[in-house]
């Protein structure tokens, strides 16, 4: 079976203030952010308050992401993550169904 290239996928999403609150409210969380900083080897992170929707591998968007957040990617300050399911659940968040976070690194 040939794998098929997406020439373009629609990444943006709405979510709503109340939806939004709840997220950023988890995704800020001292526990969260600890055990983050963990995970990455660094002493402290902070939730930059940017969120996205992975899209698929396309020759535009070549590290699954939109264009605008490659920069975080690619720079050593910052860390990626994929919002825990449990996080958008409780958020009551199920379009999109996954999302990253991007936070930075402070040590």
């Amino acid at each position: 079976m040939p794998l098929k290239i997406v020439q373009n996928f629609n990444s943006s999403f709405t979510l709503s203030t109340e939806a939004q609150d709840i997220l950023f409210k988890l995704l800020k969380n001292e526990n969260f952010l600890t055990q983050i900083a963990q995970q990455i080897s660094v002493d402290k992170v902070e939730f930059t308050e940017l969120i996205f929707q992975p899209v698929p591998y396309s020759f535009s968007t070549p590290k699954g992401m939109p264009a605008e957040f490659e920069q975080y990617y690619q720079s050593e300050d910052y860390a990626i993550i994929n919002v825990p399911p449990n996080f958008m659940f409780n958020a009551k968040i199920f379009q999109p169904s996954r999302l990253c976070a991007i936070y930075r690194k402070i040590n």
